[in-house]
C-alpha cells in the first residue's frame, strides 16, 4: 500500500435529480482535491437519490437505472475526475438485461475502474441482490466496497479484507430511523430547517443514539477488527422524506477517526492514509489466526435469509 490522500463527502441528496446531485459531487470533489484528495468518496444512491426508491414501481425505477459502466452518470463522473484529476466513487441504480442493482461505482481520469453491488438490497423488492464482494487495485493500493447494511455483517467486512482489501469504501444511508433500541428514532424535520438558529438541538440528535452514537459502536470495530481503512459516508439533511444526520468520516486501521464532517450541511473532509499503520495493527494478526476449522457452522443454509438473499428483517415486512 502506497500513502495516499482520501476525501469523504456528505450532502443533501435530491431525489432523482441527477443533474444537482452530481454537480454537487463536482463542488465538493474540487474542494477535496484542493487539499490533496486523490480519491473522493460520497454516500450510496448519491447521484440518485435512495429512500424515495421504497416507493416506485418496477418501471419507474428501471427507468431511473443505467448501465454501468457506459451510462451517462458514470461518463459524467469520469468528466468530473478528469477535470480534477481525482478518482470518484459514488452510487446509483444500476440496470443490466431485467434486473436492477443498488450500485456504487469507481472511476478515475482514464474512466471505469470498478463497481459493486450491494449484497444485501434492501428498499425495494425490484432490487436484486449482489452474489459477489469487490477488491480492486487503484493509486498503488488494495480497494474493496461494501454498500451500508453489507457492513453490519462481519463477515463481509472480514472476507473483503481477505481478499486483499486495505481501504474499504463503506457509502451508506443511515441513521436517524425509526427502532426499538433505546433512544433511537427519527429527527423531527422542523430541527434540521431550523438548524442555523438552533444548531446545539440538532448536534445533540445527530450526535446521540440516533446518529454518530450508534455508528461508533461498530464502525471502528470493522476497521480495527480486519486492520483496514474505513471511508464512510452518508447523506445530510432531507433525503426521500426522512433526517439523515451525516457524519462522513475517515478511520484508520486502529478504529480511530482521522476527519470527519461536523458542519451541519454540505461537506467534505480529507485526511492522509499511512501504510505504516497497517503494519503496527492487529486486525491482520486476527486473520491469521483463525481456526476455519471449527466454522462449519457458519457455512451452513440460513433459515432467517429469504429465498432471493434478504434477510428477514426485510422481507417479513415487505411480504405481507
Amino acid at each position: 500500500m502506497k500513502e495516499i490522500r482520501v476525501g469523504a463527502g456528505q450532502f443533501e441528496v435530491r431525489d432523482a435529480d441527477k443533474a444537482y446531485n452530481l454537480e454537487k459531487i463536482a463542488e465538493l470533489s474540487g474542494k477535496a482535491a484542493e487539499e490533496g484528495a486523490q480519491l473522493v468518496s460520497f454516500n450510496e444512491c448519491s447521484i440518485s437519490g435512495y429512500t424515495f426508491l421504497e416507493k416506485l414501481s418496477r418501471e419507474e425505477l428501471f427507468a431511473l437505472a443505467e448501465c454501468v459502466p457506459g451510462g451517462p452518470s458514470t461518463e459524467k463522473l469520469v468528466e468530473i475526475a478528469r477535470s480534477l484529476g481525482v478518482a470518484l466513487a459514488a452510487g446509483l441504480v444500476e440496470r443490466e438485461d431485467d434486473r436492477i442493482y443498488n450500485c456504487y461505482v469507481v472511476v478515475d481520469e482514464n474512466g471505469f475502474v470498478a463497481k459493486h453491488r450491494k449484497i444485501h438490497a434492501f428498499i425495494s423488492q425490484y432490487l436484486t441482490c449482489g452474489d459477489r464482494y469487490t477488491v480492486f487495485d487503484l493509486l498503488g493500493c488494495r480497494f474493496g466496497i461494501l454498500i451500508c447494511y453489507d457492513n453490519n455483517l462481519p463477515e463481509n467486512a472480514r472476507l473483503t479484507a481477505m481478499m486483499g482489501a486495505e481501504i474499504i469504501l463503506m457509502p451508506h444511508v443511515t441513521g436517524c430511523l425509526p427502532s426499538p433500541m433505546p433512544g433511537r428514532g427519527t429527527v423531527d424535520p422542523e430541527l434540521w430547517h431550523n438548524r442555523e438558529r438552533d444548531p446545539v438541538r440538532l448536534r445533540q440528535e445527530f450526535d446521540g443514539p440516533k446518529g454518530r452514537g450508534w455508528i461508533m459502536r461498530w464502525l471502528p470495530t470493522r476497521a480495527w477488527e480486519n486492520g483496514v481503512f474505513a471511508v464512510y459516508s452518508n447523506p445530510i439533511g432531507v433525503e426521500g422524506g426522512t433526517i439523515k444526520p451525516g457524519g462522513s468520516m475517515i478511520l484508520d486501521p486502529f478504529g480511530e477517526v482521522l476527519a470527519e464532517c461536523r458542519t451541519l450541511g454540505d461537506d467534505v473532509v480529507v485526511a492522509t492514509l499511512d501504510p505504516q499503520k497497517r503494519e503496527l495493527a492487529s486486525g491482520p494478526s486476527y486473520i491469521r489466526a483463525r481456526r476455519p476449522e471449527l466454522y462449519g457452522l457458519m457455512t451452513e443454509p440460513n433459515p432467517h435469509v429469504g429465498p432471493d438473499g434478504r434477510p428477514e428483517v426485510w422481507w417479513q415486512k415487505h411480504r405481507k
